[in-house]
């Protein structure tokens, strides 16, 4: 370019007072020179078919650029990617959670070498970056666990609940951890009825409320990790979720979390807090229903929030069980962040007649449409079980579907 033309260059930008200034194709030095206040950068130019700039296109052939930005979705985003592809440079639109974004779109993330966020997408929009980075997805793709759309989710996970050392806590401990893949394939069939996908699942009880106190007196038995550890990877072996069931006794919820940290922190497994069986200092199991308030359920869910967002997850699980209204006196104050997909799940059992009726009451709290829902059913308590189309028939749509 001459200077005349610089000197023209450097006068538009000097209107437009951008607040940075990526240049490719111009002497950045005079840019530098001339507006001494601006941040200015080079890109290269792409080279042609020998260039190692291979790029992200929205066309869908398939190649990636080394350099992305992300934008907003405002109508010039198309423009846009047609000028930056000539510079060696990929645009992705988006306007919400990096996370929701198309295959296309995240591979383009994930490929690139640098990726610049020109939008502001809110406080959450580094972390799910992040997500999106590292590529580490869920069973059956993705990265949130139900989709974008609280409203029309597009998974159900279908779950084999129990405990692994024995089967008189439900059918998941009537076999081994392969022979438990295959079963479930039975019984999630009717569960893909009205369009969404299934994801198998195991619901492994990890702390099981005892008659007895125990050394440490919280009457709940830790199940050892090692027994849970087989289960977990055969699990990431068969593209089957876990989730881990807390009956804590005396103890807190929190303090049963930790204990399997290691498992918690891997991208298919998640968590389950059964309020049942969650006492006072004074109570035993079985001669009460138990009760948990919302403080103590936050506690939870800040810490396994904070365990998506320190190891890049994908969106985790959080069911917490419930009957009766009493068993979580304030739930309107959980909090819900998008690190989680809390599912409310009615576990009642008893005639079918009962359990709508429970059912209708839980889903017609005011707060019903802060949370997914799930509904459990048993082999041998309910009289008669449920069938897939009396499940998939109410309102809110079940996503999480358990048996024992």
């Amino acid at each position: 370019m001459g200077s005349k033309s610089d000197a023209a260059l450097v006068g538009e930008l000097e209107r437009l007072e951008p607040e940075r200034i990526v240049t490719a194709g111009i002497d950045e030095r005079v840019l530098r020179f001339a507006l001494p206040g601006f941040a200015v950068e080079k890109v290269p130019v792409a080279d042609g078919a020998g260039s190692p700039h291979r790029g992200f296109d929205f066309s869908g052939e398939g190649a990636f650029y080394r350099r992305v930005w992300i934008v907003g979705d405002n109508g010039a985003a198309e423009p846009l990617a047609a000028v930056a592809r000539q510079v060696g440079v990929g645009v992705v639109a988006s306007t919400d959670d990096l996370r929701a974004l198309p295959p296309s779109a995240r591979d383009a993330i994930s490929e690139a070498a640098v990726v610049e966020v020109l939008v502001d997408l809110g406080d959450d929009a580094a972390w799910q970056l992040d997500v999106v980075r590292r590529g580490e997805e869920l069973p059956g793709g993705g990265f949130l666990l139900f989709g974008a759309d609280a409203a029309n989710p597009v998974r159900r996970l279908v779950a084999a609940y129990g405990h692994p050392s024995t089967s008189a806590l439900g059918v998941l401990g009537e076999q081994g951890p392969q022979d438990t893949v295959e079963r479930l394939r039975a019984i999630a069939e009717g569960y893909e009825a009205d369009g969404l996908a299934v994801l198998p699942a195991f619901e492994i009880i990890a702390s099981v409320a005892s008659a007895g106190a125990g050394a440490d007196g919280d009457y709940s038995n830790e199940t050892s990790k090692d027994l849970i550890r087989p289960w977990v990877g055969a699990a990431s072996g068969s593209g089957t979720y876990v989730v881990l069931d807390l009956q804590p006794g005396r103890s807190d919820f929190l303090s049963q979390a930790k204990i399997y940290e290691e498992f918690l922190a891997l991208p298919h497994v998640g968590l389950a807090l059964d309020p049942e069986w969650r006492l006072e200092p004074h109570q035993v199991p079985l001669a009460q229903i138990g009760t948990v308030d919302a403080a103590e359920i936050n506690r939870v869910t800040e810490w396994l929030a904070g365990l998506v967002r320190q190891y890049s997850l994908p969106q985790k699980l959080l069911v917490i069980h419930q009957f009766r209204h009493s068993m979580i006196g304030d739930r309107e104050h959980i909090n819900t962040p998008p690190e989680l997909a809390v599912v409310i799940h009615m576990d009642g059992q008893g005639t079918l007649g009962t359990k709508y009726s429970t059912w209708n009451a839980l889903t017609g709290q005011d707060d019903a449409d802060r949370y997914f829902w799930g509904w459990k059913n048993f082999y041998d308590e309910d009289t008669p079980m449920a069938t897939p189309t009396q499940v998939l028939e109410q309102s809110p749509k079940p996503v999480f579907v358990s048996f024992q």
